[in-house]
């Protein structure tokens, strides 16, 4: 059978063969091509490294940096100078303002502080100052590479201290011996700030009996022919060891409600009618009527205690503080009663309680008595007192 024959009995196998010729040189061309594209793609050079990187991380980025974060651990902690020596700092409550207790030791804060036209002693409680704690935040403990142990006194927290119930005195005890009783007058002189003169008179007595004392201080102004009573002080008590021992003392001044301050020995506490203050007795306390007659009885009773400071807590119309005075050495002034020698004693104002400068002139040829005081105020108003006659109702030791 002729091929002729066949086709005419079959006449689709013409087509499937020549559908199957052309797909096997599809076939054959496809795998020539692929071939030939490998060998193209092992000829290239190869990417470079940089792109091949940036590649992966676009394909796969991170959420978190987790490398940088490992990566600080091994970094060696920076030294211990760089860090703050403690966790916390003290801050000053400062702050808050600080506390205005000043007292102006104005006429009438000693014998010799009256004068015309001065103005009114005022005093507040001092106030303690409170303190701050500033603790560190979490952001800022969290940001520091590595924890640093606190020291050990850092780490108890400070506790502030314990509020003082008065300005006491400092601890010294001083051998004293009392003036004789006397009664002393003054004259005195006094320029205002804006330079007007003012003269006076003052007098200052005390009196004894068995152990018991009154001192009386009154001082006032001359106007035209009339004398104008501006203070009044009395002061009562007893005498023993310590000098003067005050018990109560009174004051009043034209035109104001006359104020008493009480010496409480059962309470051992101070207390004003003019104020809620209440003050812790020191030794030796004094009001300012006593006070130049309590440092002639340190003076009589050992000269050589004139000298450094002598602290003496002084209760006055509504607080009490402690009255530091300096002992300048010896000096001679003039008075009415003629060239004396004197011990000058100094108190200079002291923030936060008075800020007059209290001077004291003492003679031991009149029993140690106070023979001239001035008080400069802080506005630069001075009142000066200087002694014209001494009566002694006793004769005392020199």
């Amino acid at each position: 059978m002729t091929s002729a024959h066949v086709l005419a009995r079959h006449p689709r196998r013409p087509i499937v063969l020549g559908a199957l010729v052309v797909l096997l040189h599809l076939l054959v061309f496809d795998w020539l091509s692929v071939q030939l594209g490998r060998r193209h793609e092992t000829a290239a050079p190869a990417p470079p490294a940089p792109m091949l990187a940036q590649l992966i991380q676009i394909k796969a980025p991170l959420p978190v940096p987790q490398p940088a974060l490992d990566a600080a651990p091994k970094l060696a902690p920076p030294p211990l100078p760089s860090l703050p020596p403690e966790p916390v700092e003290v801050a000053d409550a400062e702050p808050g303002p600080a506390p205005d207790g000043a007292s102006e030791a104005a006429p009438g804060a000693a014998p010799g502080m009256a004068a015309a036209g001065a103005p009114d002693t005022s005093a507040a409680t001092p106030a303690a100052a409170g303190q701050e704690r500033a603790m560190p935040t979490t952001a800022d403990v969290q940001s520091q590479p590595a924890p640093v142990p606190a020291p050990a006194d850092a780490a108890r927290p400070a506790e502030p201290p314990p509020a003082s119930p008065a300005p006491e005195p400092e601890q010294r005890r001083y051998k004293v011996e009392l003036p004789p009783p006397a009664d002393i007058a003054l004259d005195v002189a006094r320029i205002d700030a804006d330079g007007t003169r003012w003269n006076g008179e003052a007098r200052l007595s005390w009196r004894r009996s068995g152990d018991a004392y009154r001192i009386d201080v009154e001082a006032g102004i001359r106007v035209v022919f009339a004398r104008v009573n501006l203070l009044t002080l009395v002061s009562e008590g007893t005498v023993g060891d310590e000098g003067f021992v005050p018990i109560s003392m009174t004051e009043k001044r034209r035109g104001r409600a006359m104020t008493a301050t009480h010496f409480n020995r059962k309470d051992g506490m101070l207390t004003f009618s003019a104020s809620q203050a209440r003050v812790a007795l020191g030794p030796g306390t004094q009001d300012k009527a006593s006070l130049p007659l309590q440092l002639a009885a340190i003076g009589r009773g050992d000269p050589r205690q004139m000298s450094g400071n002598i602290d003496i807590l002084v209760g006055e119309d509504r607080d009490a503080n402690v009255f530091s005075f300096k002992v300048a050495g010896q000096e001679q002034i003039d008075t009415r009663l003629g060239r004396l020698l004197t011990w000058h004693l100094v108190r200079p104002p002291r923030p936060g309680s008075y800020h007059s400068r209290l001077e004291v002139w003492l003679a031991p040829a009149y029993g140690w008595l106070p023979v001239q005081m001035r008080n400069v105020e802080a506005s630069g108003a001075v009142t000066t007192q200087t002694a014209s006659n001494i009566v002694m109702k006793e004769t005392g030791s020199q």
